[in-house]
């Protein structure tokens, strides 16, 4: 292998950290910048891909997200296309185009993983994402932090959406039946005590799927094959009920303890919360995984047993990681050792209770995961892994 290859260029997290593990691994890449506005077909960005690769011989062109555009240029030009999705959900993931033989995709969600496999679709390959630890465990200006809306004021902090904000999808359904918002209510609440299985999608019959398409028309792209049912599960009904939960746990938290809160809603008021509105994600919130005592993770409820960034962040960054359970965490770290989970709201608040009493426990947990992070849990060993898949067979 020549180690030459092409980077999609386009305003993706992570993106910088991706480069500079490609320049460790000693590879020899070019940019092609991505303005995203076709995602789908976009014949002058193919034609100015399509050159670039017969420029360049690359061997493979590389993307964070997956792009059907992209994945025509290189089909028609014969040259692999990598891919790793961060997003979830990620409608492009449902365009006819996955199945091209130049595809090899990575998604960090073992259960979607199993989804494709089940189908047919042997494009599409699990990988867990990652962080970069040694950036993340370089920030210490903590005395600078003091001066900014970014220094917790308390022992807990969480980083995150509780997708209150006005456009959220579900407070557009404002037409729609008692008798439909009661069952939508009533199905959110049963889903909000489940992890592991979301059975949203399988419980959205017709009529209910005709009566909020009245108010947020929602439909299946040309080249996709997602359904109504996927569309208002995923990008509706399930960002909802995250925030609901979200909400109920951190108000649950509030009636025994202060908290910081960075979000979007700088105006949202909750119980012993410290808002801080939202964040830099990259530059603001390794301090705040820094500073403070416990941080947490509530996982959209979309990803069914994906470990989310977040999490990664929280302990690439030299945090303590209390979050609620998911599968694929197994994969990668061991609970009580690197991090710690809880499995009911009753639960998270005794462990809350106990780590906050036992520093050294908590302090040896988190130095545990910060460790296993830079060993084994880096981009330059992902994209090592990617790019070996990619290749096994040549």
């Amino acid at each position: 292998m020549n180690k030459k290859l092409i980077v999609i260029k386009w305003n993706a997290y992570g993106l910088p950290d991706v480069e500079e593990a490609l320049r460790n691994l000693g590879y020899d890449y070019s940019e092609v910048d991505f303005a995203k506005e076709e995602l789908r077909r976009d014949p002058e960005f193919e034609s100015l891909l399509e050159s670039k690769i017969g420029e360049e011989n690359p061997e493979f062109v590389f993307s964070l997200n997956f792009f059907p555009t992209v994945a025509h240029a290189c089909k028609k030009t014969k040259v692999k296309y990598i891919s790793w999705i961060y997003d979830n959900p990620f409608v492009l993931l449902y365009s006819y185009t996955v199945a091209f033989p130049t595809n090899y995709i990575f998604v960090f969600d073992k259960t979607q993983y199993n989804e494709f496999h089940s189908n047919g679709i042997n494009t599409v390959y699990y990988m867990p994402l990652c962080a970069n630890a040694k950036r993340l465990g370089s920030y210490s200006d903590i005395e600078y932090f003091k001066t900014t809306k970014w220094f917790n004021k308390a022992d807990i902090a969480f980083v995150g959406s509780l997708y209150t904000e006005d456009h959220q999808f579900y407070e557009r359904l404002e037409h729609i039946s008692d008798r439909t918002r009661g069952y939508l209510e009533g199905l959110m609440e049963a889903q909000s005590h489940v992890y592991g299985y979301n059975f949203i999608e399988e419980c959205l019959p017709k009529d209910i799927i005709k009566e909020m398409q009245k108010d947020l028309p929602l439909t299946p792209n040309e080249d996709g094959v997602e359904t109504e049912e996927w569309l208002f599960a995923q990008y509706v009904i399930n960002r909802r009920i995250t925030g609901l939960e979200r909400t109920r746990m951190l108000n649950l938290i509030g009636t025994k303890y202060k908290y910081d809160l960075y979000t979007k809603n700088e105006s949202l008021k909750l119980p012993n919360c410290f808002n801080h509105g939202q964040i830099d994600p990259h530059h603001g919130a390794p301090h705040v995984f820094k500073q403070a005592k416990i941080n947490l993770n509530f996982t959209l409820k979309s990803i069914i047993s994906g470990i989310p960034l977040r999490a990664f962040e929280i302990i690439g960054s030299g945090g303590f990681l209390l979050t609620n359970y998911q599968a694929d965490f197994d994969d990668c770290f061991m609970a009580g050792e690197d991090y710690v989970y809880f499995e009911s709201p009753k639960d998270m608040m005794e462990k809350i209770e106990y780590l906050l009493s036992h520093e050294k426990e908590r302090s040896e947990i988190a130095r545990n995961g910060y460790e296993k992070m830079l060993k084994e849990h880096t981009y330059e060993k992902r994209l090592e892994d990617m790019i070996n898949a990619a290749f096994e067979d040549d």
